[in-house]
């Protein structure tokens, strides 16, 4: 997925970027997803005032993923809005520090995308993905599915350095 700065500038017309990226590469190591479809990507890249090359759309697709509180798998369908922009400089370095912090600075012609792709999609990564908001979860005495059915055990916690205090009201 690469753009070339010179050509886009030259052409009046935005160049359309739609394919799909293996993000398996990405998510090795994470416990909670199982496994992932090809990140599609739906990009438009314009050129605008002061050599500026703003890339924005859409990235889709799916993931097989265990819910963070009953461990049941489920699907979380991925849609991520996508927006980068780009400026060419000899000099990324001394030009970063000064300009505005939402514009990517490089010093190729060529400009590669999937890095920025690949970080926007692990930043929108769920934290804790749900099979659904209500879940219970699994009991932590028993290991009860508490979706299907209460178990029944106590989960009340009790601080064990306040233990004793609880048998100051029994008599």
């Amino acid at each position: 997925m690469i753009f070339h700065f010179r050509q886009l500038a030259s052409s009046e017309k935005p160049l359309e970027i739609h394919q799909e990226l293996d993000v398996s590469r990405v998510i090795k190591g994470r416990k909670d997803i199982t496994g992932a479809g090809p990140l599609k990507a739906d990009l438009q890249a314009v050129s605008a005032m002061g050599g500026i090359v703003n890339v924005s759309g859409k990235l889709t697709g799916e993931l097989d993923m265990s819910c963070s509180r009953c461990l049941k798998p489920l699907t979380h369908k991925v849609d991520i809005k996508f927006e980068e922009s780009f400026k060419q400089s000899d000099h990324p370095e001394a030009e970063s520090q000064g300009e505005d912090e939402d514009i990517q600075v490089v010093a190729e012609d060529q400009v590669d995308l999937v890095p920025y792709i690949e970080e926007s999609f692990l930043l929108n990564l769920p934290f804790a993905a749900l099979c659904k908001e209500d879940c219970k979860g699994l009991c932590l005495n028993c290991g009860t599915d508490r979706n299907e059915r209460d178990c029944g055990c106590n989960t009340e916690r009790i601080d064990p350095r306040l233990a004793s205090l609880s048998d100051f009201f029994k008599e």
